[in-house]
């Protein structure tokens, strides 16, 4: 394999596992500290509820049970937490493995034999896979590209992978849901005689 080719296998792994690390980073931080907001959230409106009487409505009343499906819903995932944890760690050692050997591989000639290399790469992705905890928590992916794009270092994969914002940095799912969500706003305001949020954005 030659230097070129190789440093793009290194990326893409590095992207693989470095993303996975953030994901179950993300369920990890999910189901640590979720339940305790929502809880929070419920009780402070509930304080509130007893002399405001906006609180004291059906619909508030609805999202408190929403709140608390949702935690019973968290709560399933709370035997496994700390395996998120220790594949998260796990699998962000190997990311920073292959970041060291993409850069030692960098600054090799380009005529280097390159197998040595070659086959770290391959241990390191093999003990990766083996860390890997496949059942990740609803939102996670959300949260992982938060944690993976905005606050680690991925200057080296960038070199090979060269990201854009819409199609790597959010996730689609996400942006589908803005964009019907803002469809959705329009629609009402428009049967209201409001003025739509691209209106208002004018």
């Amino acid at each position: 394999m030659n230097k070129e080719n190789l440093l793009k296998v290194i990326a893409d792994s590095g992207y693989n596992i470095g993303f996975g690390a953030k994901k179950n980073f993300a369920t990890f931080d999910i189901v640590e500290k979720a339940p305790g907001w929502l809880g929070f959230l419920s009780l402070i409106v509930g304080i509130y509820a007893l002399f405001v009487p906006e609180l004291a409505t059906n619909h508030i009343s609805a999202a408190m049970v929403v709140f608390g499906i949702t935690t019973l819903y968290i709560s399933f995932y709370l035997p496994d937490k700390d395996r998120y944890e220790k594949a998260g760690i796990e699998l962000t050692g190997g990311f920073h493995r292959l970041r060291a050997l993409y850069y030692e591989v960098k600054s090799l000639p380009d005529g280097t034999d390159f197998t040595k290399h070659v086959a770290e790469h391959d241990a390191i992705v093999r003990a990766s896979l083996n860390s890997t905890v496949s059942k990740q928590i609803f939102l996670s992916d959300w949260y992982a590209h938060f944690k993976f794009f905005w606050q680690q270092q991925t200057d080296w994969l960038d070199e090979q992978k060269h990201f854009k914002l819409l199609r790597d940095k959010l996730p689609l799912s996400f942006s589908l849901t803005v964009l019907l969500a803002l469809a959705g706003a329009g629609g009402c305001s428009y049967c209201n005689g409001l003025p739509t949020p691209c209106a208002l954005l004018q």
